[in-house]
């Protein structure tokens, strides 16, 4: 008989520490990953200490918090559709009341909306606490939508979920609107620091970015994207603090910027999607519960600001593994090296396999 209480057990090392500056937490942290690709470890690390070497560190400034849930209704037509929208717009009050007499927490803070033919995409823009927010905004969510058919003429159920939201699917609208927290991080590195631990040139970084993330990433195709491994720190940085990793679909939508500022280099990432909270679902369990803690993200404070100190600490530590990765990447073989030493014990004979 299978056992269906089994927990996978996931290797994790804490790395860092990182200095993080800016509008929610101004720290010194180890952070922790959770990761079978063990070279990411040694490479966060080199990211972080130069945070350390730098007067600033990490600036990392949060610019919005919001979870979405689109539900969609049926309209016999277009003009329909139209009506309801309109009234919708005029009654955002009332949904406000609605929201609140289901949940402690959620907040409605904006609706959006979409019209195909007689169908009627409507996007619920929530605030969660220290919740990541999907079932909290799904319920909120079920609630307005029963209030909606109730109360607004000409239209009928269609789904509680319209794929509007858009959730853990990489699309336009996440990028554009965002979903969860959206935070830009910033480090300036002086031309030494870029020279000594990251054996390049801010010039070299500069054009590997625009070559490889901007154009390479246009080329193929990509949706409101330009980055280079976002998802790789995204999901041991997830694993390791309990939240749903399947939310680095979107969460690894972002932007690196790299400029060469006389010599220095000027590096930034912008991660718009990116999901986390300290509480609901998969912080129970206890070693989520220490990381938790030790990340200083279970104290006593207003709600939301637990779960905006762990978002800005998920972005700096993207941004430690960005930076050692384009900066690998200038220097022909060094990245094979590093994972030839660190994952196969230089036995190069595996190469390929």
């Amino acid at each position: 008989m299978t056992d269906t209480h089994l927990t996978a057990g996931v290797p994790m090392k804490w790395v860092g520490p990182l200095r993080i500056s800016g509008n929610v937490a101004t720290t010194e942290t180890e952070v922790p990953l959770a990761t079978y690709e063990s070279p990411l470890w040694p490479s966060v690390q080199r990211g972080a200490r130069l945070s350390r070497e730098t007067e600033q560190g990490i600036a990392a400034v949060l610019v919005d918090d919001r979870m979405t849930r689109s539900v969609l209704v049926e309209a016999r037509d277009a003009q329909g559709a139209y009506a309801a929208a309109r009234m919708l717009d005029d009654r955002l009050d009332e949904l406000r009341e609605v929201v609140r007499g289901c949940s402690r927490y959620a907040e409605l803070i904006g609706l959006r909306h979409e019209i195909t033919g007689h169908l009627l995409f409507i996007r619920f823009e929530f605030t969660t606490g220290d919740a990541s927010g999907h079932n909290m905004a799904t319920l909120a969510a079920d609630v307005l939508l029963t209030h909606i058919l109730a109360t607004v003429p000409g239209i009928t159920y269609g789904s509680i979920s319209g794929n509007y939201c858009t959730d853990k699917k990489a699309t336009a609208i996440n990028g554009i609107l965002g979903r969860g927290k959206n935070v830009v991080t910033e480090l300036l590195v002086p031309r030494e620091l870029v020279e000594r631990r990251l054996h390049t040139t801010a010039k070299r970084i500069a054009e590997l970015n625009v070559r490889k993330n901007l154009i390479g990433t246009l080329l193929a195709g990509g949706i409101r994207s330009a980055n280079a491994h976002y998802a790789n720190m995204l999901l041991a940085f997830y694993l390791a603090t309990g939240q749903d990793a399947a939310n680095i679909v979107e969460g690894s939508q972002g932007v690196t910027v790299a400029e060469d500022r006389d010599g220095d280099l000027y590096f930034s990432c912008t991660l718009p999607n990116l999901i986390v909270g300290t509480v609901g679902n998969g912080k129970g369990l206890d070693f989520v519960e220490e990381n938790l803690v030790r990340l200083g993200c279970r104290a006593e404070r207003a709600p939301g600001d637990n779960a905006r100190r762990l978002a800005v600490i998920a972005a700096a530590t993207v941004l430690c593994g960005e930076l050692s990765l384009l900066a690998a990447q200038t220097n022909p073989g060094e990245l094979m090296r590093a994972h030839v030493q660190l994952e196969r014990k230089n036995d190069t004979t595996r190469i390929g396999v």
